[in-house]
């Protein structure tokens, strides 16, 4: 049960959620046929996420990811992350009363002004731009807000946190070059997936805010996919968001010591983590066989709590990666499940202030630099 007061703070600050894998799986699922997978209705079962339980969770903004695999070379790529795009804008454009698609603060601002979901897109994976500023600049006009400079695997010109470091300190001379470039845009530099020295390179170049669109914090679950301290507490002078992710195995240290055994049995059977189609379907097998640790709501807070505390209130968000793992915690198996963490945030003692600042204050404000640092370097 929600209670008056998140369903007030709701109502005049949604939830800005940093990553959503809803159109992978649509893919995947219907090979991008809405009218089979239509989210205008309920699709629990098939998919954490639909319009009625967006509502129910209080999302107001959602960054929808054009991921695609590291498994696709090059061109095969930059193709994949267009379909994933106009996927999008197709999804968008069937449900127009309840979805606005949004490229800026005042775009998300508007949508909430008119009752709709303000839809923005994010690349997952520099891999996807093929080693192009041209790709990179195609991508920004057709609407993506952000791009994670890298996934699973390193690119050329970034370091990826799941994969081997190279010689060029996380970022290569033309890595740099993206992130400048990105700034010129007024694209958000996102730091998931990569590794330490690229987050620190990063923020070493950008003179815009940068986001993590779904990470966790490393000294709460000690895995590399989350953000170690030294870099939340440059965020502060960056002006960044770390939107907190909701994913099993970066929240809770139990499972994270469940999924690096299940690792190295992949490793062992030849199946890199990096490939995601294959590994996610040796995950299923694995965890057929054995059942991973269950992940509690406490575990979510405990990381939100730590980035506060670390980087400060005007730089967490939320980021919970729905379609894009499993295992959630009950109270957040689904897209309707933001009221109950901050029902929990509430009770230990968090203001309406702190609230509003984390479910999506923070990431307007963000945004809002990002356009005028923009505008400022053209």
């Amino acid at each position: 049960m929600v209670s008056e007061r998140v369903r007030d703070l709701l109502a005049d600050q949604p939830v800005w959620d940093g990553h959503n894998d809803l159109a992978w799986e649509a893919r995947e699922q219907v090979g991008y046929d809405w009218d089979r997978l239509d989210i205008s209705g309920s699709t629990k079962g098939r998919t954490h996420t639909d319009i009625p339980r967006l509502r129910a969770g209080g999302v107001g903004a959602q960054f929808w990811s054009v991921y695609v695999p590291t498994t696709l070379p090059g061109a095969e790529a930059v193709v994949a992350t267009m379909e994933q795009i106009d996927a999008v804008h197709r999804m968008v454009a069937r449900n127009t009363d309840q979805l606005q698609l949004a490229v800026s603060a005042d775009d998300v601002e508007e949508a909430w002004a008119h009752g709709r979901i303000a839809s923005l897109l994010g690349a997952e994976g520099g891999h996807s731009i093929d080693g192009s500023l041209g790709v990179l600049r195609m991508f920004c006009s057709l609407g993506v807000s952000y791009m994670t400079l890298t996934h699973n695997d390193s690119t050329a010109w970034a370091d990826s946190a799941t994969d081997v470091p190279s010689d060029h300190g996380g970022l290569s001379g033309f890595g740099r070059e993206v992130v400048r470039e990105m700034n010129k845009l007024g694209m958000l530099v996102d730091l998931s997936h990569v590794a330490v020295g690229t987050m620190h390179a990063a923020l070493d170049v950008s003179e815009a805010p940068v986001i993590f669109s779904h990470s966790s914090a490393r000294a709460v679950c000690d895995v590399s996919r989350n953000v170690p301290d030294d870099v939340l507490s440059r965020l502060a002078d960056n002006g960044g968001v770390c939107m907190v992710t909701f994913v099993p195995h970066f929240v809770t240290p139990e499972v994270a010591r469940w999924k690096a055994a299940a690792d190295e049995a992949a490793t062992a059977e030849g199946i890199r983590g990096g490939d995601y189609p294959r590994f996610s379907a040796f995950l299923s097998r694995w965890r057929e066989r054995y059942p991973a640790p269950p992940t509690r709501l406490d575990d979510v807070v405990a990381h939100v709590e730590h980035v506060r505390e670390v980087a400060g209130i005007e730089h967490v968000g939320l980021g919970g990666d729905y379609d894009g793992a499993d295992g959630f915690a009950p109270e957040l198996a689904d897209v309707s499940g933001y009221p109950a963490l901050l029902e929990a945030l509430a009770d230990r003692g968090w203001s309406d202030e702190d609230l509003g600042q984390l479910t999506s204050r923070n990431m307007l404000r963000v945004m809002r630099n990002a356009e005028a640092v923009a505008t400022r370097l053209h």
